[in-house]
């Protein structure tokens, strides 16, 4: 870099540079100035006719420079950057330069163009080339003939499919997507209890196919997981079916292009199918979640490979879940459910809101098996045709939610031990009593799915949520 005298950054590809290519031979002549140095980011030969013009085609002078626009004009005295501007300001430049009468037939002022090396891709290969990253994670070297995807695959980093190699510029780039530090931790992941890392979760968001703009919500259901009340190491050392299920609101999900309306709970969407994702290989990565080792799940569900979705508020007339979790409407949240498959609760034919509570009540009353009692928290997808009919009728979500729990308690005669032909049951002792099939706390509800079918769902859970077992958390997004 310049001892004494004066740096420009141009570029050929900017049609102020090449303006200001005669200002440039006008001081490239005034030795009192101390020299000039040129440096071109894609034409070594422009400008033409310059002494001192250095290839910066590597863009390595421009990012030690930290140029944003060109072009850059800056003195150094001593070595010591004194003065900078950039675009073109005939009076800026002359203050700068101590020159007169600089492009005397240019316009007085033009603005600049950005710079190469602050494209992204650009930039992350620049600040890996320096040293200058927030990462610390170690490297992984693979031979040269080894394909990267087969690599992942080989160190048990995959769910079972493809990933995205983590290159360290795509982690950087994935960084990129929140201004939380790449050190920060964010707790211990069961059941080995590794650090978990902000830039650990961005590896693996990268091995799902994450975009940047999702990593917020990745932390945020990260966090989830690791809360205390959702008991991961439970979830995953269970023989049943559960998994993380992870539910978006706010607008940070239509922000980032996540589907709450047709197939929500289905394949076709990124941000829905990677974000879940992440969080299944962070849990496996990370905590050492693996079938076969710490997860003991007896058949599992396809929902351990990415179970997301964002509740369509837009879409519906009911207060969404983040006001039933305690926050306020319009917060950025998620929340996380230890949730196994879907069940299908379907009715074409009710037309008055009690005769829906009353299939929907049946569906649910059948989770586990219908002479268990109580069974596993749920998690309830009504489809907006239910919503609808629910609505004509006057009934709000609360409405709902009371209707059905309070058609959940039966006669325990009905389902005791034995009862039914099934040696599963409730214990004889509570003969001529009532029990219900889930706790109060056991029902969260959420409006989500397609405008034509009367198909809504059940997600069981792993246990009734009492402090013992898995209970959803929901965390706000750090955006």
């Amino acid at each position: 870099m310049q001892e004494n005298g004066l740096v420009v950054v141009v570029k050929r590809d900017c049609p102020t540079c090449v303006m200001v290519a005669p200002v440039l031979q006008q001081l490239s002549e005034q030795a009192e100035q101390g020299g000039l140095t040129v440096y071109s980011q894609d034409d070594p030969a422009f400008p033409e006719g310059i002494a001192g013009v250095a290839d910066d085609t590597m863009l390595d002078n421009s990012y030690r420079l930290d140029v944003e626009i060109v072009p850059t004009l800056v003195r150094f005295k001593d070595g010591v950057e004194v003065e900078r501007t950039f675009g073109w300001d005939r009076a800026v430049w002359e203050g700068i330069t101590g020159a007169n009468n600089l492009g005397a037939d240019l316009p007085g002022f033009k603005p600049g163009c950005g710079a190469l090396n602050q494209e992204q891709d650009r930039l992350a290969e620049l600040r890996i080339r320096h040293g200058d990253t927030p990462m610390v994670s170690r490297q992984i070297q693979i031979g040269a003939k080894e394909d990267p995807i087969e690599a992942c695959y080989e160190r048990g980093w995959s769910d079972g499919l493809p990933v995205v190699p983590p290159t360290q510029a795509r982690v950087l780039a994935m960084l990129d997507g929140t201004t939380r530090a790449a050190d920060e931790v964010l707790g211990l992941m069961p059941s080995n209890l590794d650090i978990c890392t902000v830039e650990k979760v961005a590896i693996n968001a990268v091995m799902a196919g994450c975009r940047p703009e999702y990593l917020p919500v990745v932390l945020a259901a990260i966090e989830a997981v690791l809360d205390e009340d959702y008991c991961l190491h439970g979830t995953l050392a269970t023989t049943r079916y559960v998994g993380p299920v992870v539910i978006v609101n706010g607008p940070i999900a239509r922000q980032i292009g996540m589907n709450g309306k047709g197939n929500a709970l289905g394949q076709g969407n990124r941000a829905n199918a990677t974000i879940g994702r992440a969080v299944q290989l962070a849990v496996r990565n990370i905590g050492g979640g693996k079938p076969g080792g710490v997860d003991r799940a007896t058949l599992g569900n396809p929902g351990k490979l990415s179970y997301c979705f964002c509740e369509d508020e837009e879409g519906s007339a009911w207060t969404p879940l983040t006001l039933d979790r305690g926050l306020a409407a319009g917060t950025n949240a998620v929340t996380v459910f230890a949730g196994s498959g879907l069940q299908g609760a379907t009715d074409d034919r009710a037309r008055t809101p009690e005769q829906l509570a009353a299939s929907i009540a049946s569906c649910l009353r059948a989770v586990d098996n219908s002479n268990k009692y109580p069974g596993p928290d749920c998690l309830l997808v009504i489809c907006p045709e239910h919503e609808q009919t629910f609505m004509q009728g006057g009934w709000d979500k609360a409405r709902v939610h009371k209707e059905l729990m309070q058609r959940l308690v039966v006669p325990a005669d009905d389902v005791l031990a034995g009862s039914n032909g099934m040696a599963e049951g409730v214990s004889p002792k509570l003969a001529g009593k009532t029990v219900s099939k889930l706790l109060p706390n056991g029902l969260m509800i959420v409006r989500a799915g397609g405008g034509a079918g009367k198909f809504s769902g059940i997600i069981p859970g792993w246990t009734p949520g009492t402090p013992e077992s898995s209970r959803p958390v929901t965390k706000e997004v750090r955006t």
